[in-house]
């Protein structure tokens, strides 16, 4: 199946340091992202939603900046073109406002559907850490 990346930018009005828990913990991640993230471990996380559990590994971290989730299938471990989500947090220097980078890796959905999605789901967080 062919992937399809999408990214997209939100302003969020808080800080890094309140604002990364959100993104890299299974705490964090289970209040706006998923039904229910937890991790094991083997520092493996699974991701529960839409009924179903998606696991994911995360290959790349810096503290307060990005996080990178990669997911695999636990009974194809084979699998080349793996599906992923990354969050980047940048800064504008002039107005020092924050936003949330947004990489959607997947063989999911249409473009229009993941930026609703994201929008809800981004919406969900703000509404979360007052941002």
């Amino acid at each position: 199946m062919v992937k399809n990346k999408f990214v997209a930018d939100y302003q969020i009005n808080t800080s890094r340091k309140i604002l990364f828990p959100y993104l890299s913990s299974a705490s964090g991640l289970s209040e706006w992202y998923a039904d229910d993230v937890s991790i094991n471990e083997d520092k493996t996380f699974k991701f529960e939603y839409d009924g179903e559990d998606h696991y994911a590994k995360v290959v790349a971290l810096r503290t307060n900046f990005h996080v990178k989730f990669e997911f695999f299938d636990p009974n194809n471990l084979e699998e080349e073109d793996k599906a992923y989500i990354e969050f980047k947090l940048e800064e504008n220097e002039l107005t020092q406002t924050l936003f949330l980078k947004v990489i959607d890796y997947s063989d999911s959905y249409e473009d229009d559907e993941l930026e609703s999605i994201w929008e809800n789901l981004v919406a969900n967080l703000k509404e979360i850490i007052g941002g």
